[in-house]
């Protein structure tokens, strides 16, 4: 009989895969009704569904754009709570479309049982995206529009 994996491997071994692509495999490793959270994501980009088939998408999504190909400085933390784990990591890729080296920072705090992932809340730096894909522009004005008055 094998031993379910604590959330701190869970989540040394998500990291890794996501550093590798990511690999589809990563999918693996969280339920099917996992709910990811995204709370810095640039203007205009939706905010992540719940549940695997859509975690599952925008992986496709983000490997149409992006290619990550390494991932170090990776320091996971547990808990004295059975079910959570914190990982700190920095991920290194490529933007298809220009060749465009990037490199981001990354915490990710996930919720584990049984050995898959039921939460995770990823925090990264939104600059360092508009910038490796030329967007600092469009951001810059996002934030400086009037909002539309009621």
């Amino acid at each position: 009989m094998t031993a379910t994996p604590s959330p701190s491997e869970v989540l040394r071994q998500f990291v890794r895969l996501m550093g590798e692509g990511p690999d589809a495999a990563v999918a693996d490793l969280v339920t099917t009704d996992a709910v990811f959270e995204l709370p810095y994501l640039l203007p205009g980009v939706p905010p992540q569904r719940p549940g695997r088939e859509a975690f599952v998408e925008h992986l496709r999504r983000g490997a149409a754009m992006q290619r990550f190909d390494a991932v170090d400085r990776v320091s996971v933390h547990g808990t004295t709570d059975p079910e959570p784990a914190v990982a700190e990591y920095r991920l290194h890729g490529e933007v298809l479309a220009t060749g465009k080296r990037f490199t981001r920072d990354m915490v990710v705090f996930a919720r584990v049982r049984g050995g898959l992932i039921t939460w995770s809340r990823t925090y990264s730096n939104p600059l360092d995206s508009a910038v490796a894909f030329g967007a600092v522009e469009r951001v810059l004005a996002s934030l400086t529009e009037e909002p539309p008055s009621a």
